[in-house]
């Protein structure tokens, strides 16, 4: 039985880089994959394609595929990514420039058509349930969530890189399965096992150990050098999840499980756009050192919606903050919130939104419901949604002026303000988009 070697390059936009180049290098991989696109990336990617038409992609790009290009031109592996974000065909150009550049024979494909801004005027949105249109000039981006369809097409004609925006994670990783063993689209069973893979390798070190360590209670070695995931696929859509020998972090039953669950509302309706994934029979078993076999995925036809990340510019953010240390910290701490409000108080409507605390006190588990004494310092944070980009400004500027102005000892003041891009949801028929493929000619060594 054939096998597919299939390996996580990236779990989000800020991931390491390192593991992805061991993997091209010593993984004896078919397919890297890099997930990198978020609810918040895609906005903050189409905020910045605002700014410039030529941008609004992945802003690591260019340095992951100089990384890992030579050693997945070397050995046969090929690149699936959403680093496209807001503009997959100048991710593409940008490629192909260090393609050509490096002198690798590859060739790089671009799929479009998760744009479909001009599509959702009357859908409902989820939060709000007006149609999206009502948000007028405000809105500025739709991107639907597709499937493997493009992935799969760019692969069948020959692509080594195909990038695209907004897919959805584990299609990623289905999409190659699909092109490899041909599984048809109705294979709903299959379909349902390629996603459940990608799935658990959608995070990267979040099934290697990443985001599970907690000292004493489960420990994990070396997470300093933690290693990134593949998984041996086989055609019947089993799999065994591993890392390479001799990197950082472990895989066991464990580590898939806290995975397994990872954004799952109902194991039994995992829906996606391609299939609704079905995970409540899955088996995990341990088959050998930082092995894990996976078994008992399925699933049941795809539900004929495609679901839509609409963007929307919702304001300006505006934050301080400053700290304060030593006996009376906390008081002098409230004391400084206080000074703010009232600087803050002509601005009136401007300010939309506004939340204050102290961090270490009362920032996210409140001392008093822990009943734990006072600490030995607090850090003050000031934040708040304004109508505009003034108001904004003038939360920062108020708490800077604390340290003259306002209680005693206060320090390591940071301020910052930018636009809000907010993101609703909303949901359109899938048949109403239409992917695109655009693939250049090879570039020759």
């Amino acid at each position: 039985m054939s096998v597919v070697r299939i390996g996580t390059g990236a779990g989000f936009q800020g991931d390491r880089i390192a593991p992805a180049v061991d993997l091209a290098e010593r993984g004896e991989l078919d397919f890297l994959i890099f997930e990198c696109l978020a609810e918040r990336t895609i906005a903050l990617a189409q905020q910045a394609r605002l700014a410039d038409p030529a941008a609004g992609y992945d802003p690591l790009l260019e340095r992951r595929m100089r990384a890992v290009l030579p050693a997945c031109a070397r050995n046969g592996t090929r690149i699936v990514t959403n680093m496209g974000a807001a503009n997959p065909r100048a991710a593409a150009e940008r490629t192909r420039a260090v393609v050509r550049e490096l002198g690798l024979p590859l060739t790089v494909a671009a799929v479009t058509g998760d744009d479909v801004l001009g599509l959702v005027g009357d859908s409902l949105l989820t939060e709000t349930g007006a149609p999206a249109r009502a948000l007028e000039d405000r809105l500025i981006s739709a991107n639907a969530y597709i499937g493997v369809a493009g992935i799969v097409e760019a692969l069948d004609a020959g692509a080594d890189i195909v990038i695209c925006g907004r897919a959805s994670d584990p299609a990623l990783f289905l999409a190659p399965l699909v092109h490899r063993f041909g599984w048809a689209m109705d294979d709903w069973a299959r379909l349902g096992r390629g996603t459940l893979i990608g799935h658990l390798l959608e995070c990267s070190a979040q099934i290697t150990g990443g985001y599970f360590a907690d000292p004493g209670v489960k420990e994990v070695p070396d997470l300093a050098e933690v290693g990134f995931p593949l998984a041996e696929v086989s055609e019947d859509g089993t799999a065994v999840i591993t890392k390479l020998p001799g990197t950082g972090g472990l895989v066991t039953r464990a580590t898939c499980t806290e995975q397994l669950l990872y954004e799952i509302h109902d194991p039994a309706r995992y829906i996606q756009p391609d299939v609704v994934a079905d995970f409540s029979q899955v088996e995990l078993e341990e088959v050998g050192p930082d092995r894990v076999l996976v078994t008992g995925g399925s699933g049941h036809p795809a539900s004929g919606q495609l679901k839509v990340s609409v963007g929307y510019r919702d304001g300006w953010r505006g934050e301080g903050q400053i700290s304060y240390a030593g006996a009376n910290c906390v008081a002098r701490g409230r004391l400084a919130a206080e000074v703010v409000h009232r600087r803050l108080a002509d601005l009136g409507g401007r300010i939309l939104e506004e939340r204050s605390e102290l961090i270490g006190l009362d920032a996210v588990a409140p001392a008093a419901a822990r009943g734990a004494a006072d600490p030995s310092e607090v850090r003050l944070r000031i934040a708040a949604r304004c109508a505009d980009e003034e108001a904004a400004e003038r939360i920062g500027e108020e708490v800077e002026s604390l340290y003259l102005c306002g209680p005693a000892g206060g320090g390591g003041v940071s301020r910052s303000s930018r636009e809000i891009i907010a993101v609703a949801s909303t949901l359109i028929p899938a048949a109403s988009v239409s992917v695109r493929v655009e693939l250049t000619e090879r570039i020759e060594a």
